[in-house]
């Protein structure tokens, strides 16, 4: 009988291959070793998909390397002006927190058709004169493109277009052009060939965001990334990729309303949940500059059912026309719809008015509407959304000259709200004649404004007040 044996030299490391499969979220990222049909992270259904991942494990211990970055004093670091450059919008640079910052990555996310790629393009012609601006895009051809832009009438001769999704191909061309600014669009377009997995998977989206950062960071290249979003309304992908990028931004809007709302969710270089308003039209995008003159412009005399309420976007202050309708309903169970803000919201309201204030809309449907498309989470329109269900349902206008602001409890009462005073500036600037504020921030105001103050501590007062009771 023959034994084989086998000798490993000294200090020679062994190396081994070994493939596995694993199951990847598409939605989340997580990663499990077997299918399941919900992921425990997102509870999506049907969303994980299978993907081969090949380790080499080496053998022994890693030498560590001596390093010459060494921790230093952060008081011996001396901060250096931001460089920045202005995109045209000034709704968009109030975004940014003053334009787009030397070297940034910036990710713009919204549904198809809200208007990312016309946004995009009216960017990369008004910057124009600061340098060469290298256009990626791995959805559409140059044709198109072109078409878009003699429609904006864009001429831009810095503009140069790069259809392709390979992004080694994309990356060497940003390192031979050296552009001011780099537009992909898509980024679930792109692929990557050391990745098996599909375009637009969680691997490649991470693998390729990584990639590019690291190429234009190096070289100060300004850099604005289009990605898709969920049927929630968050971008596709997972959530590592909003982490990497220095700005995430939010195109939002109806697609049937020609308004549209950029919001940043994440900025840092800026103030976070700052918005920009748009209007689509013909041109292109079109900034508004004055957002509560053009949401309320269409306002009947005095209608029942509608009011106006004051709403803090970012450093702004908003005047936002709110429509209740209250009809008899035929069927056993009242309909309730909120358009504009959070159904559940306006349950809680409606419970609340019928136990504190006696009004019954057990029998009654019940529609709620901000006008414009404008969507507002924020509780100080509480107030203003029973104010406009009691008027719609007792047919009783509220006076056109007034705005409603106040957050309300679960007993009734009306509870302090931040930023009074920049609420109240705005309704001033507006023409406005009074305004029904929490009493507890009327005995704070410093200032004297030209509105009538009302303070109110309940729904029952305010409907007092109002004249609804």
């Amino acid at each position: 009988m023959l034994y084989f044996f086998c000798f490993r030299a000294k200090g020679e490391k062994r190396k081994m291959a070994k493939s596995k499969t694993i199951f990847v979220c598409s939605e989340c990222g997580n990663e499990s070793s077997k299918w399941l049909g919900k992921c425990p992270a997102c509870n999506s259904w049907n969303t994980f998909y299978e993907q081969k991942v090949v380790e080499t494990k080496t053998g022994g211990h890693k030498d560590l390397a001596k390093s010459e970055n060494k921790p230093q004093k952060l008081n011996s670091y001396e901060a250096k002006e931001t460089l920045r450059t202005s995109t045209g919008f000034g709704e968009l640079d109030r975004v940014l927190g003053g334009g787009l910052v030397k070297g940034s990555l910036v990710l713009l996310g919204g549904e198809p058709g809200i208007g990312k790629s016309t946004l995009i393009l009216q960017i990369c012609d008004k910057v124009k004169g600061e340098g060469k601006v290298l256009y990626v895009s791995g959805e559409e051809s140059a044709e198109q493109i072109k078409m878009r832009a003699d429609r904006l009438g864009i001429h831009n001769d810095d503009i140069l277009f790069l259809g392709e999704t390979d992004i080694d191909v994309v990356n060497q061309a940003i390192i031979e052009i050296h552009p001011k600014l780099v537009i992909i669009d898509s980024i679930q377009t792109m692929y990557s060939e050391d990745i098996s997995a599909a375009a637009g998977s969680v691997s490649q989206v991470r693998e390729i965001t990584s990639q590019v950062m690291r190429v234009c960071k190096s070289r100060g290249i300004t850099t604005i990334i289009i990605g898709h979003v969920t049927k929630e309304g968050n971008i596709a992908g997972p959530r590592v990729l909003e982490h990497m990028v220095d700005t995430v931004l939010y195109l939002e809007g109806e697609r049937y309303f020609s308004y549209r709302v950029l919001r940043g969710v994440k900025n840092r270089f800026g103030s976070t949940n700052e918005i920009g308003m748009f209007e689509m039209n013909e041109e292109g995008m079109c900034e508004i500059t004055n957002p509560s003159d053009i949401l309320i412009s269409e306002r009947e005399d005095n209608p029942a059912g509608s009011c106006i309420v004051s709403s803090i976007e970012g450093t702004r202050a908003i005047l936002i026309e709110l429509q209740a309708l209250t009809t008899q309903s035929i069927f056993g169970f009242p309909k309730r719809t909120a358009n504009g803000t959070d159904y559940n919201r306006l349950a809680l309201l409606i419970a609340v008015l019928e136990k504190r204030a006696g009004i019954m809309l057990g029998s009654q449907d019940i529609y709620l509407n901000l006008v414009g498309g404008i969507r507002v989470n924020e509780p100080s329109i509480d107030l203003g959304m029973m104010m406009a269900v009691v008027s719609s349902f007792k047919n009783i206008p509220i006076p056109k000259d007034m705005v409603i602001i106040g957050e309300v409890g679960l007993t009734g009462e009306v509870r302090r709200i931040n930023l009074i005073d920049k609420r109240l500036k705005e309704a001033e600037k507006l023409g406005f004649k009074s305004c029904i504020i929490p009493e507890s921030n009327k005995k704070d105001l410093k200032e004297t404004y030209k509105l009538d103050i009302i303070g109110v501590s309940n729904i029952n007062e305010a409907m007092k007040k109002i004249g609804l009771k």
